[in-house]
């Protein structure tokens, strides 16, 4: 599954236009993005907004197999509204004792929301996990939420060796070199994700 926020960026306005039938190039999963497996260390998932994907996919792997991980899932939206798959991981907390999930929302729109409220901080990861210390963390969102996040582990003492991030950064188009004319550039770029 490719899931995404339609915003207007130049590469999901195209994305949006492409006709059906359109052939993208995507590359293969790669990286270290994965669950580890030292069943005694906490998992800590940080996701800001769509970011929230990837860490789906391994909770839904690890609720899946029942496996033994304690694991947290810290996940932040400016709106409810924004807020993909909360109620699959709301659902997800009655099918594993062993997830606990903590949304939140910066946008002042959100009333009746019944979880936490503001930026996620040191604060609000002390009130839920025992120590920062000793979980695996996963960041995963925009640049600037995975650096802020980051920065505020290292800062607390918090290791790089524990600490695994996915970034997403802006999209370019690509176009193919072999199907491109280089006098004309007549050909419509292919989009890669």
């Amino acid at each position: 599954m490719i899931a995404m926020r339609m915003r207007k960026t130049p590469f999901k306005t195209a994305l949006k236009a492409a006709a059906l039938g359109t052939k993208f190039m995507v590359s293969r999963p790669r990286g270290s993005f994965t669950l580890h497996r030292d069943i005694t260390r906490t998992a800590v998932f940080i996701a800001g907004g769509i970011g929230v994907a990837p860490i789906r996919s391994i909770l839904q792997h690890a609720s899946q197999e029942r496996l033994p991980h304690k694991l947290y899932l810290f996940y932040s939206n400016r709106e409810a509204d924004d807020a993909a798959f909360l109620e699959e991981f709301e659902n997800m907390t009655l099918q594993n004792p062993n997830f606990t999930l903590i949304p939140t929302v910066t946008g002042h729109r959100t009333l009746a929301w019944p979880y936490e409220k503001g930026y996620i901080n040191r604060e609000m990861l002390s009130r839920y996990l025992l120590g920062l210390n000793g979980p695996i963390y996963y960041i995963a969102g925009p640049s600037g939420m995975v650096t802020a996040m980051t920065d505020l582990l290292n800062s607390s003492g918090v290791s790089d060796d524990n600490v695994k991030t996915e970034e997403f950064g802006d999209y370019k188009l690509y176009q193919d070199p072999a199907q491109s004319d280089p006098k004309t550039d007549t050909n419509s770029p292919d989009l890669a994700l």
